[in-house]
């Protein structure tokens, strides 16, 4: 060691003294003027120098420029500097060339401009690139490293007005100065999130010229994760081909830091996504989609464009499906369950996007709802959204139909038509209406047509038409047969319980008009094995309550005569209706009733009846008084009584 180290001290201190004496005979000027040329050789750019120069040889070689602006011919700079260091390598500037290693800019303000013809202001240095690096061309120069260090970006779109912002640009390319690949890796600042990206392109000649080259990017931030593995082109337009993953934990969140407002305020949460993907220009195509939301798993075809408005298209089919998510915020009840909801419709998310969308799933939930196999279609075009389900399988029957939502300044216009056939009628009316004292099977159709700011509105302004036909059923809440037989037997036996039992029925037909919310009842019978029920009246979907009157009657009398029937009123809320029957008629039908009318023209008499009937009955009412003679009955009629 002691025999090497003798001749390695003295290189060393010849290698010193050469370039201590090197840094004194070069010539700065000259120095400047090829580091200048250097970096215009390889950027197309040049490099204009407001500040001051600061050189240095030993014991590092490199050469600083203060407030550096990198432009081309007559335009305005597309680079700023504040500091650009250019360092040199060590052996050529021995022998006084001078060759710069790597480049590092220190706050750079770097501005992309791209024109309605699809131009930037950067296109100039990528020709010049594409043209140096060429093989075979002349005076090849290049960098191994640029790197960039707190530095901003600005990006200007003509055709589209659109605008980005880039902070805190810290970033590190890989200069293909000896292989034909490019690598860029890095992080900065974009609407409040710190984003870590990565890019590499396998050949960048190819790349810069618009032939096709390998591409792989990264990106991940916290709101959304993005990697992209395949190939891209750009000859007449940007053409991307390859493997594209996405990976959010709020879908909602994503969107809304990229600027798109998500509808609605449910669902969209943790999403995924993996597809073959094919890109040109400002549209996207995927294929063997594999897609997550909330849960939700689907597999099929995609497609995105931006030209102006954006376009969404999909096929997808899955195993199952949940909605809930998506119409827990849609409450057409108040949280007290028995006025509807008044709170004004967000019908922003109409005018965003169009949207062509066709899904099937085995199963289907949609709150409280479940539905087999189903397939339906959404579609949204110019603010109207138009939903159609083909076929789906619900409430143990087969439902079709569609909806129709339009917007009108800040109301909705709804239109609906649907087919439910051969339905568990207990569970549509206590999904439906939040009623559940009807039970059975049927069929119902409806066409409804409202306007309205909130769910409230819509029912106020309720029109169309709707038609239920039932069988072998019952309703709940009185039974019809025990109360006539009762009161056949004793009319005057009190107003009692009427609100226990059920009522079956053999066939049930509702046919209901609606006009400004207010439903009119056409055809209402309800036939059971021994009972018949009618109904005729009006219903008040705002208010959500019953005027309606009806006759029960029984098919055949206990005593073996006709049919008893009695007249009753149904009144109140659509959840907990009154229902009783007409005192007038049980008063006429008990075997006493005569003796009390006679008892009647007494004054006295009629008050302790009127007594009587509202304790028997239940209902306050007022016999009224027979003896005031009428017209008719005047003096010619008690002659007639005294000559009988």
């Amino acid at each position: 060691m002691k025999r090497l180290g003798t001749p390695l001290a003295a290189l060393l201190g010849v290698l010193l003294i050469g370039v201590s004496v090197t840094s004194w005979l070069i010539n700065r000027d000259a120095l400047r003027q090829a580091v200048a040329a250097q970096i215009r050789s390889v950027t197309g750019l040049e490099l204009v120098t407001r500040g001051a120069i600061d050189i240095s040889v030993f014991p590092g070689g490199y050469v600083s420029f203060h407030d550096v602006g990198l432009k081309d011919a007559d335009a305005e700079p597309a680079l700023k500097v504040d500091v650009l260091t250019a360092n040199l390598r060590l052996l050529p500037l021995l022998l006084q060339r001078f060759e710069i290693a790597d480049v590092m800019m220190l706050r750079p303000q770097i501005r992309v401009v791209r024109a309605a013809d699809g131009e930037s202001n950067w296109t100039p240095f990528i020709q010049t690139i594409a043209r140096i690096m060429k093989p075979g061309a002349d005076n090849q120069v290049s960098f191994s490293e640029i790197r960039i260090q707190d530095g901003i970006v600005t990006y200007q779109d003509d055709a589209t007005h659109a605008s980005e912002k880039l902070d805190d640009l810290d970033l590190s390319l890989a200069w293909p100065s000896i292989s034909r690949s490019f690598a860029a890796t890095g992080e900065f600042d974009w609407r409040g999130q710190r984003v870590d990206g990565s890019i590499s392109i396998g050949d960048f000649v190819a790349a810069l010229s618009g032939d096709r080259s390998g591409l792989k990017a990264r990106l991940s931030s916290t709101p959304l994760k993005l990697a992209f593995d395949g190939t891209v082109a750009n000859r007449t337009s940007a053409m991307m081909e390859g493997t594209l993953t996405v990976d959010s934990p709020s879908l909602r969140t994503a969107l809304q830091w990229i600027g798109q407002p998500p509808p609605g305020s449910g669902g969209f949460g943790r999403f995924a996504l993996k597809a073959r993907a094919n890109v040109v220009g400002p549209s996207i195509a995927l294929t063997n989609v594999n897609v997550e939301l909330d849960g939700n798993v689907a597999e099929g075809v995609m497609t995105y464009a931006n030209n102006g408005r954006q376009t969404l298209q999909a096929t997808l089919a899955a195993d199952a499906l949940d909605f809930s998510p998506y119409i827990s915020t849609v409450r057409l009840l108040a949280s007290g369950a028995r006025d509807w909801n008044r709170q004004m419709f967000d019908l922003n998310a109409l005018s965003t996007t169009d949207l062509d969308m066709r899904l099937s799933a085995a199963r289907v939930t949609v709150g409280a709802s479940k539905l087999g196999r189903t397939a339906f279609g959404a579609n949204l075009r110019g603010g109207a959204l138009a939903l159609s389900v083909g076929e789906a399988q619900v409430y143990g029957g087969v439902a079709r139909g569609s909806l129709a939502i339009a917007r009108a300044d800040d109301s909705a216009e709804v239109k609906a038509q649907f087919q439910l056939t051969d339905v568990d009628l207990q569970a549509f009316a206590t999904e439906v209406f939040g009623m559940s004292k009807l039970s059975g099977h049927g069929n119902v159709n409806v066409s409804l047509v409202a306007s309205g700011s909130s769910p409230f509105g819509l029912a106020q302004s309720l029109d169309g038409s709707a038609t239920l036909s039932g069988h072998d059923g019952s309703i709940a809440g009185f039974n019809v047969e025990q109360l006539l037989k009762r009161l056949e037997r004793r009319p005057l036996s009190g107003g009692g319980n009427f609100r226990t039992g059920s009522t079956p029925y053999d066939n049930l037909v509702v046919s209901l008009k609606f006009a400004d919310g207010i439903a009119t009842a056409d055809d209402v019978r309800i036939e059971g094995p021994t009972t018949r029920l009618t109904l005729s009246g009006t219903a008040s979907v705002p208010t959500r309550e019953y005027d309606l009157k009806g006759t029960a009657s029984l098919t055949q009398s206990g005593n073996g005569t006709g049919g008893f029937e009695l007249p009753f009123v149904v009144q109140g809320p659509w959840d907990d209706p009154l229902i009783f029957p007409d005192p007038e008629s049980l008063i006429r039908r008990s075997p006493a009733s005569a003796p009390l009318l006679d008892a009647v023209k007494d004054k006295r008499t009629r008050d302790a009846v009127n007594s009587l009937i509202e304790r028997f009955t239940g209902q306050k009412m007022t016999i009224p008084d027979t003896t005031a003679a009428s017209p008719a009955s005047g003096p010619a009629a008690n002659d007639s009584a005294k000559q009988n």
